[in-house]
């Protein structure tokens, strides 16, 4: 990152706010039926608030909860197989009405909300539906992450990689009283560059709004979520505060959601972790930024962004999954005919294929 894209990333944050360095964080998750339409938003978003007010209210004897985190399709997810479907059913724009009531929430307990996903549009990308969570607090929204890497084929939803001329910031950090927060949304973690990006406009805090199912959750053997969460941390020396998607198949089919929310510190220790199976939990633990920042002062190793060799490795310098490929290809079989071209450029053909 040059010095004109941190001084741009740098507009994200509150002048002049003061950075509380110990607060603590509330994982949420839900375990809600699945919408069909975007009628049913509002008593979700009733639903949520009303989790803020029992992680504030009933921790505050122990513990100062500064930050709430929710899981990526709280308000709504891609049950639909095309994109039409989503923008007649689903699909809003934001900020809205819902954004609002958090924006209120916040400003009540002087608390950061980052909300569950919406599938929203944008007059700007006509023919696209995103995948988008807020950072909100009590002066409004404060930043739009929209999800960079949907879970291919079934997301059907734009990247903004896929846009030709997108032109807003892919990875917003935001400077709060409470540190630098950044957030990327569930399969986005499974790409070290995504957190790495974060990480690099400044961010000490990353956020994982996801909805990570059954098999890849929690416990063994293919505890993806476990093991992601902690090893970003490690990478990037930051804190993690992870919220998952905890619905039941019954709720939220095809799959089952192992929720596991968690909270990670920045030498990858589980500082606190909702047991993992479905259910509506919330997890609570201290996020100390001061000893963060103390610890990346000092350290003369692993400092994994300092040693970073960037230019030593050429596979950054070609491209593998196609940008700006337009909304007529936001399709579970454009995104097939997609994937399957990379994986024929990098050679990766069925055993009956080859001559």
């Amino acid at each position: 990152m040059n010095d004109a894209d941190a001084t741009q990333t740098s507009k994200l944050a509150s002048p002049g706010a003061s950075t509380e360095l110990r607060w603590s964080a509330a994982a949420c998750q839900i375990d809600l039926p699945n919408p069909a339409h975007r009628d049913e938003i509002p008593q979700r978003v009733s639903h949520m608030l009303r989790m803020v007010d029992h992680a504030v209210t009933g921790y505050a004897p122990f513990l100062p909860v500064r930050l709430l985190v929710f899981p990526e399709f709280a308000h709504a997810a891609p049950v639909y197989p095309t994109v039409r479907e989503l923008e007649r059913e689903l699909a809003v724009e934001v900020p809205n009405e819902h954004t609002d009531r958090y924006v209120a929430k916040a400003a009540e307990h002087n608390v950061f909300i980052q909300t569950g996903t919406f599938l929203e549009i944008d007059p700007k990308w006509p023919g696209v539906v995103f995948n988008t969570t807020c950072l909100v607090g009590p002066d409004g929204v404060l930043a739009k992450f929209r999800k960079a890497n949907p879970w291919l084929p079934w997301e059907v939803h734009a990247s903004p990689h896929d846009l030709e001329g997108y032109d807003e910031e892919v990875f917003p950090v935001v400077d709060t009283p409470l540190g630098k927060l950044g957030c990327a949304i569930c399969y986005d973690w499974l790409f070290p560059e995504a957190l790495r990006q974060l990480t690099a406009n400044g961010a000490e805090v990353l956020i994982r709004v996801s909805a990570y199912m059954d098999p890849w959750g929690a416990t063994q053997p293919m505890d993806w979520w476990t093991v992601v969460n902690r090893c970003r941390a490690i990478e990037n020396v930051t804190w993690v505060v992870a919220a998952n998607q905890a619905a039941s198949l019954s709720h939220y089919p095809p799959f089952s959601w192992p929720g596991g929310s968690m909270i990670v510190d920045f030498d990858g220790r589980i500082v606190a972790q909702a047991d993992p199976g479905p259910g509506e939990k919330i997890v609570v633990a201290p996020v100390d930024v001061g000893a963060l920042r103390h610890e990346r002062a000092v350290r003369r190793g692993h400092q994994n962004l300092a040693h970073l060799r960037s230019e030593i490795y050429p596979m950054y310098r070609q491209s593998f999954f196609s940008p700006g490929r337009g909304a007529e290809e936001l399709t579970v079989e454009g995104q097939d005919r997609a994937t399957e071209d990379v994986k024929h450029r990098l050679g990766y053909q069925r055993e009956e294929t080859r001559p």
